[in-house]
């Protein structure tokens, strides 16, 4: 077999989104916290390891980002263009040395003066950029090929000031024959006059405008205030470039920029478009300083187009970030610009997650929020058995076959002959030995009903039990919450699948006891505003909850400390910490009552506390129950491996008692 590795072309087709897995991938942060719409937002945020999230997304872009700052010096740009502007001097000085060495002894003279006045005039020329760009200016130059390359590097700069200024404009401009800026001037006076109709509140004729000046725009602008969000971005991409070179260097950047627009009536239709656009728009928050650490050279040009790149950047961490809240609202066809086709792949993915649990029946919409539905509940509960068992097969601890399910009965060890009405449980071996016995060694075998051999079945022994999950501060405080809310979905989904005719109830005690259904276990939450431990109200409860079963009866409790609060004879809840004389001797009373009902009190104890300790001792020793001390990472292998070794121990009984 060969295999043919490509480099990603955006044609490759990524795995569908499995609904199953994002459900599961969700499963531990809706019940820690207990909001499906909270764990949504942070799934979209952080991702799983089988997809990639937001934050994953931000720190591409960040280091992409980081890699550009670490590469280039900003300076340099304007280091670049006072190199250009010398070029300009020596060219011209240059060829007035040409000049008087090429003239005729006549002509010489005459030179000779004209020579001296332009070499004073270029000696006393400023050091600063903007002051050479306009002594240049009003400078008569003496050397055509130097006269040609000042009035190219002005035409540049002013194509490239202009078109940050206006993208697109570019165009027009490279169409103009040397300083004609009339049609711009005409443009931004035309601009300013509907901002200030805009202002005055009239309505302005953006579509006359646009006729008259659309091709000096990209397209796509197709309002008024997009026009001015589109200005905004451009101008504040020059204020970026200003603001991130050094103050020298953006001294001398601005003068020369000054220097560029000799048109003193753009230089006032400029002024008056910068005040509308501050008095119309919110300041721009685009207009960054970018911390340059490089020694890579940059143009003009590249600095400009540096600039675009960078805020382009700006605007998509801006949306990644608030991407968890509205996904809709990251702009692919940028991710996949600045960080290549698997990032847009990721937020497609990412904007499928809640359709893919709405349609597989997992979440479904209730206004504007999400919630949980009875297959969703069941998924989690499949799920937090499958991490029990998988970790138990890690472990190797309390190593066992679960029991195949049935409508209340099992089968054993012993055959019989099949009889109507037997479950069909077939024993094939014997099966196929009594048809060929029948029939004879031949192919192909022939079956009869009498040739039909089957396992026994016994009934199975019902089961009750009550789960008590302490809901204290405690609990949440030192993460045992989420390990006892697993443990319960996962028994919920055990004894649904393979136990159907025990029953579970489960009870969460904290200042008072309340029986929990267990659909609305994983959307439980802490209640910041309640203390207390009340094991007596818990026990109270579950023995009425369990007055209403025979057979065997349990409870099983899950705390991380000892009572500290008990009810009183008007049904209030009262709360001591540490815990009260009496306290300890109503819940140990309500122990007894339980006891007397034959119900059984197993707890798994999550701390090791002199107090919890002793009044664990002192509970069983009335009740007969057992006690465990586990760490809340394998209470849910202890749990499970208890209650089906305890079914498989009454099995065994129950057999031993019909062979007596």
């Amino acid at each position: 077999m060969t295999f043919r590795y490509s480099r990603w072309d955006g044609t490759q087709k990524l795995d569908d989104l499995d609904a199953g897995d994002v459900l599961d991938a969700l499963s531990d942060d809706l019940m820690n916290y207990g909001d499906l719409n909270a764990a949504l937002q942070r799934f979209l945020r952080w991702g799983s390891p089988n997809m990639s999230g937001l934050e994953q997304l931000l720190k591409q872009l960040r280091e992409s980002r980081e890699r550009e700052l670490g590469r280039y010096n900003l300076d340099s740009t304007v280091e670049e263009l006072r190199q250009k502007v010398q070029d300009v001097i020596d060219t011209e000085r240059g060829g007035i040395e040409r000049r008087l060495n090429e003239a005729t002894l006549e002509a010489k003279k005459l030179l000779d003066r004209i020579a001296r006045q332009r070499q004073e005039q270029l000696d006393r020329l400023p050091d600063d950029l903007g002051g050479r760009v306009k002594g240049l200016r009003n400078y008569e130059f003496v050397d055509d090929a130097a006269r040609q390359k000042f009035e190219e590097l002005m035409q540049q700069l002013q194509k490239q000031v202009l078109d940050q200024m206006f993208q697109g404009i570019k165009g027009s401009l490279e169409q103009m024959q040397g300083q004609d800026l009339s049609r711009v001037r005409d443009m931004v006076r035309e601009l300013n006059k509907m901002l200030e109709q805009r202002m005055e509140g009239r309505t302005p004729d953006f579509n006359g405008f646009m006729q008259k000046f659309g091709d000096m725009f990209p397209p796509g602008i197709n309002s008024l205030d997009e026009l001015l969000e589109h200005l905004q971005r451009q101008m504040a991409q020059m204020q970026s470039l200003l603001q991130s070179l050094s103050p020298e260097a953006r001294e001398e950047l601005r003068q020369m920029m000054d220097a560029l627009l000799q048109d003193d009536s753009l230089r006032l239709e400029l002024a008056r478009l910068s005040g509308f656009m501050q008095a119309m728009m919110p300041p721009s928050e685009l207009a960054e300083r970018y911390p340059f650490f490089g020694e890579d050279p940059l143009s003009m040009g590249e600095a400009m187009g540096l600039m675009e790149r960078l805020q382009r950047m700006d605007r998509l961490e801006s949306q990644l970030e608030r991407g968890s809240f509205r996904p809709d609202d990251v702009d692919r066809s940028l991710a996949q610009e600045l960080l290549g086709p698997e990032a847009r792949q990721a937020l497609d993915q990412l904007r499928q997650v809640t359709d893919v649990l709405e349609k597989a029946g997992y979440v479904e919409r209730k206004g504007r929020r999400l919630e949980l539905t009875p297959r969703g509940m069941r998924r989690i509960g499949q799920s937090a058995l499958r991490d029990i068992f998988d970790q138990l097969k890690k472990t190797r601890m309390g190593q066992h076959q679960l029991w195949r399910g049935g409508a209340g009965i099992d089968a054993s060890d012993e055959l019989k002959q099949y009889e109507y009405g037997d479950p069909f449980l077939l024993e094939m071996k014997e099966t196929l030995f009594n048809s060929i016995v029948r029939e004879g060694p031949k192919v192909p075998v022939k079956m009869a009903p009498q040739d039909f051999v089957v396992h026994r079945t016994e009934h199975m022994s019902q089961a009750s039990t009550v789960l008590m999950i302490d809901m204290s501060r405690s609990m949440f405080l030192r993460g045992c919450f989420l390990a006892a809310k697993k443990v319960a979905i996962a028994l919920d989904s055990l004894i649904r699948s393979q136990y159907p005719r025990d029953s579970l109830y489960v009870v969460g005690f904290s200042n008072y006891a309340v029986e929990l259904k267990p659909h609305t276990l994983p959307q439980l939450a802490l209640n910041d505003y309640v203390y207390g431990t009340n094991m007596q109200h818990g026990f109270q409860l579950a023995r009425s909850l369990l007055a209403k079963h025979r057979g065997n009866r349990q409870v099983i409790m899950i705390t991380d400390g000892e009572p500290t609060a008990h009810l009183e004879e008007n049904g209030r809840a009262s709360f001591a910490y540490p815990p009260t004389y009496k306290t300890i001797q109503q819940t140990l009373s309500e122990v007894k009552r339980c006891t007397r009902d034959r119900i059984v009190i197993n707890t798994f104890m999550l701390e090791r506390g002199p107090y919890l300790t002793e009044f664990i001792n002192q509970m069983t020793r009335i009740n007969k129950g057992r006690a465990f001390f586990v760490s809340p990472d394998r209470l849910g292998e202890y749990i499970l491996v208890d209650y089906v070794s305890g079914k498989q121990r009454r099995r065994a009984s129950s057999r031993r008692a019909r062979i007596a």
